[in-house]
């Protein structure tokens, strides 16, 4: 890949600032939640989904961030840990700060939602002077998540261990990860995407984070997507990858290459938690050195198994069990290169 390169004298793999929270997801499906007496509880959040799977693919990682000061605070912690994750950086909230809480709701065989909780969450409680410049130094690729930027002090956060992975030469991966209950405005949310995507190494959003991002309209289809993605190249990212939901997504190249991403047939459980599979494995692929099409047809993989699945972060999926996936499905054609300004 053109100018991606990572140090293979730096010591972690991976490391992650952004949300880690709890997940309560129901027992008893297909029905609402009102209706639901039981749930199981499992590590949530974009970030500390997508770090437990990149630990569970066998990479070296770290995160940092916030938690209550309390039990659910020492659920997520002992849950990072005992998934191998380096939580030397993690910190106690000081001023009351709660875990956020999801709440899964699978309506029916093909309808699910999710009810979030998100006043006053500890996760966007993660302060500057938490943020130790040799830990961003010592690691090959920093992944930033987009509702990290959302508050203060977290914003603040997110970009001094921008400038130390500048400084140092770490990539920086940005994944977009919009929720709209924590921004104030759409101006706010434009400010703060645009100057993290101009930085990044890697830009992974959805057509709507994208257009945010941009100060467009969430549902503008125009301009194009190539167009986008040549603005950001042009900054110096080296590759943008940019999701149509059902209609698949397509990743850009530094080197003038596109690809159409396609999804695998399963049945599926619910519709979140494949992001961060998908962000994980492909975040797998490209430390390895994997060429991009095999990145992306693991990422892919990786997001079916979980989306079929009734945990985001305990269903994380084993190289192996990626593999073996591909293999099961090899007469699907999930890849394919396009032209450059080809749309969906």
């Amino acid at each position: 890949m053109k100018g991606l390169f990572f140090d293979e004298n730096k010591a972690r793999d991976v490391v992650l600032i952004g949300r880690a929270t709890v997940d309560f997801n129901p027992n008893e499906l297909n029905r609402t939640l009102d209706k639901v007496k039981t749930f199981s509880m499992y590590l949530g959040g974009s970030a500390g989904n997508t770090a437990v799977g990149l630990s569970r693919l066998g990479l070296k990682v770290g995160f940092i961030g916030c938690v209550s000061d309390d039990s659910l605070g020492d659920f997520v912690l002992h849950y990072l840990e005992a998934s191998g994750i380096d939580t030397s950086q993690m910190v106690r909230a000081k001023n009351g700060e709660h875990m956020g809480l999801t709440f899964t709701e699978i309506k029916s065989p093909t309808e699910s939602s999710i009810l979030m909780y998100r006043s006053n969450a500890a996760d966007l409680a993660i302060a500057p002077e938490d943020v130790r410049e040799s830990y961003i130094r010592d690691s090959k690729l920093l992944v930033i998540s987009g509702t990290a930027l959302s508050r203060s002090p977290s914003r603040e956060a997110c970009l001094l261990a921008l400038q130390y992975a500048k400084k140092h030469d770490t990539r920086i991966l940005f994944d977009v990860d919009y929720r709209p209950y924590t921004w104030r405005t759409k101006k706010d949310i434009q400010i703060y995407y645009s100057l993290i995507a101009s930085q990044a190494d890697i830009l992974i959003g959805s057509r709507d984070e994208i257009n945010l991002t941009e100060g467009l309209d969430e549902a503008a289809k125009e301009p194009a997507d190539y167009v986008l993605a040549e603005k950001y190249i042009s900054q110096g990212t080296k590759i943008v990858i940019i999701k149509h939901g059902k209609d698949g997504s397509i990743a850009y190249t530094a080197d003038k290459d596109a690809y159409k991403v396609a999804s695998y047939s399963v049945k599926l459980l619910k519709s979140f938690g494949g992001g961060d599979a998908y962000g994980s494995a492909f975040v797998y692929g490209i430390v390895k050195g994997v060429k991009l099409p095999e990145a992306l047809r693991y990422a892919t993989a990786h997001a079916a198994m979980v989306v079929a699945s009734h945990s985001c972060s305990e269903a994380m999926r084993t190289a192996g069990q990626i593999e073996a996936f591909i293999q099961e499905h090899s007469d699907e054609q999930v890849i394919t290169q396009l032209e450059w300004k080809s749309a969906i």
